[in-house]
């Protein structure tokens, strides 16, 4: 009863309250089925283009994955328990990296998707300070058609591998998890030719689809039905954050360990 009282403390604000007639986007995440094997990673890295930057690039930092595996330890030093959270985009309704971007460049879509407007993007990286989830990454070199790096996308057959449906990026621009906006596209664009609802679960991102564990949930907040809207009505479920009243559009269930009393 505390946590609630104190959250609700953080619950003033001066943002306006946004509501969704439509779709609201929305991913959970069961901490209890995680097993941090880094899938959902790969997966997102192929589905949209994201560059492979190497070793040297890695080490300074410039990663460019879209969702991170946090590992958390606790218990015995000796012998700890190891916690696993994947963090993407939480798409927050009151997302701090949309106030001072200064060319509009991370709009919010009708449907909760915090998106990047990648032509309008100068790479000030004001987003990149102002998200506390520390989820944007930045370009720091061209690496598609660059003779300076050795990598298959350089040729005409390695660019075979690209995603056609995800735009390339290119050096100075910021980028983030986009909850696979092409896939919900693409759904809504054959429920809409096939003249019906879009279903539960049809929709897929990357990360969902290819977690072998089923522990990522991805799906329309505002269908009372969905398995989302259930998972975040879940007692277990929490926020990244909470007290900055952010709003992500991200939910997380605590991790439940069965040991003895």
């Amino acid at each position: 009863m505390k946590l609630k009282e104190e959250h609700e403390k953080h619950a003033v604000t001066l943002y306006p309250e946004v509501e969704y007639k439509g779709h609201h986007w929305g991913m959970a995440v069961d901490l209890s089925s995680c097993t941090g094997c880094g899938n959902c990673s790969v997966s997102c890295q192929a589905e949209n283009n994201i560059q492979v930057i190497g070793k040297e690039q890695v080490r300074n930092r410039r990663i460019m994955h879209w969702i991170r595996i946090d590992r958390y330890f606790s218990s015995d030093a000796e012998n700890p328990e190891v916690f696993h959270q994947p963090v993407m985009c939480q798409h927050c309704d009151n997302a701090p990296c949309e106030n001072v971007c200064p060319v509009s460049a991370t709009p919010h879509s009708d449907e909760g998707l915090n998106q990047m407007a990648y032509n309008r993007c100068v790479g000030t990286k004001y987003c990149v300070n102002n998200c506390p989830y520390k989820v944007r990454r930045f370009n720091w070199f061209q690496y598609v058609q660059n003779d300076e790096f050795d990598f298959a996308s350089n040729s005409d057959l390695g660019r075979m591998v690209l995603n056609p449906d995800v735009t390339v990026r290119s050096r100075g621009v910021v980028e983030k998890c986009s909850f696979c906006v092409q896939r919900i596209q693409e759904k809504k664009i054959k429920a809409k030719v096939e003249g019906r609802l879009l279903e539960d679960q049809e929709i897929q991102t990357a990360c969902v689809q290819s977690c072998p564990a089923n522990a990522l949930v991805f799906g329309d907040m505002n269908n009372p039905e969905s398995k989302i809207s259930k998972y975040m009505k879940n007692e277990r479920n929490y926020h990244l954050l909470e007290e900055l009243h952010t709003l992500p559009s991200v939910g997380y269930l605590t991790k439940v360990r069965n040991k003895k009393a």
